[in-house]
């Protein structure tokens, strides 16, 4: 039986990818209608599932924090795919609940120019507090760092950027493609010829799950990669650049195919299906969306690492630095495998 395994990304791309997802496919819903009505049950104040212990202490709101006046700017890399559009539509939802916050968004567009614009706008409007998912960390740095210098407290968001920040707020990519691959490991049971679909050529979350692919398939000698291409974190790319695999990669030629984030995958599993070898190839991946928790239901996705949104965790940080409280220089949320086994669990959780 052949395995494909697709890694789901969370985060997102040099172009145009959502940070901890970001595939294509779609743009902007802001999320399935089922994940939307299951966030709006949130109290005003409270966490994600996806908040463990640890990060619930770090966030947690008092009286003065839910009443601070504060002026809080949204960057975000793209809102051209369901997990920016998510991230942004659930951040307003969420500042709703605070109110003494005037909330501001931007959307990147896929572009750092357009971003550091962006940027420098919200700076010139002084906000208090800056959420930022960077395009290009690099890129992105010098218009953080002028927010710095204005006073204003940052938050990364989904993405780490190369500048100081006050907090930095999402799951671990490294640890999302280590879980991964670990489970690709289990499938193949040590031994197969692996496809890895990157993400767009360096960004952050398609550097760290690479990273965390490799170190778990690195004790098994048996797990070769074969190919390694890059489809942008899009589906229809994920879709052709997985038909022109398998028409080099014949039956009994590929075992696995690791992708980097679930919009890749559903590409990846249309062509495996169309091409008629469902019942030889298998998809595991990272990002946990809700349309591919469906396909995991289904049996045609064998598994998907979530890649949470930091929302409505990023404003309750927002909150809190209004306020004049420290935060911890990391808040990491968990990242839980998803398989058919506990699906139901996660349903109507993600986006």
């Amino acid at each position: 039986m052949r395995i494909i395994v697709s890694a789901l990304v969370c985060s997102a791309a040099l172009f145009a990818a959502a940070c901890g997802g970001g595939g294509g496919g779609g743009g902007g819903g802001g999320g399935s209608s089922k994940a939307n009505e299951a966030f709006q049950k949130l109290k005003p104040g409270e966490s994600s599932i996806y908040c463990d212990q640890t990060c619930q202490q770090a966030l947690r709101i008092d009286a003065k924090a839910r009443n601070a006046k504060c002026n809080v700017g949204v960057s975000w890399s793209s809102t051209a795919f369901p997990y920016g559009a998510a991230a942004v539509s659930r951040s307003k939802q969420t500042a709703k609940g605070f109110p003494n916050m005037k909330l501001t968004t931007a959307d990147g567009r896929g572009d750092a120019t357009t971003q550091t614009s962006q940027i420098d706008d919200m700076i010139a409007r002084s906000i208090d507090v800056l959420i930022v998912s960077p395009f290009d960390a690099k890129a992105i740095a010098p218009a953080v760092n002028r927010a710095k210098k204005a006073g204003i407290k940052v938050i990364a968001s989904d993405r780490a950027v190369d500048a100081p920040v006050d907090t930095y707020i999402g799951a671990d990519n490294v640890e999302d493609g280590k879980v991964a691959g670990q489970h690709i490991v289990e499938l193949l049971k040590g031994k197969g010829n692996v496809v890895e679909l990157q993400g767009s050529l360096g960004a952050s979350p398609t550097i760290a799950r690479h990273k965390g692919f490799a170190e778990a398939i690195a004790g098994s000698p048996g797990i070769k990669v074969v190919a390694s291409p890059t489809a942008n974190y899009d589906r229809a790319q994920g879709l052709k650049v997985m038909e022109d695999i398998l028409q080099r990669f014949g039956t009994g030629k590929i075992d696995a195919v690791f992708t980097h984030n679930d919009e890749m995958s559903l590409g990846a599993i249309q062509a495996i299906r169309e091409a008629g070898r469902s019942d030889e190839i298998k998809v595991v991946g990272i990002d946990g969306q809700e349309s591919a928790l469906r396909q995991v239901k289904s049996g045609r996705y064998a598994g998907t690492v979530v890649y949470p949104l930091p929302v409505p965790e990023h404003i309750l940080a927002a909150a809190k630095l209004c306020a004049g409280e420290k935060l911890p220089a990391r808040i990491k949320q968990s990242a839980p495998l998803v398989t058919k086994d506990n699906v139901s669990k996660y349903e109507g959780t993600t986006f």
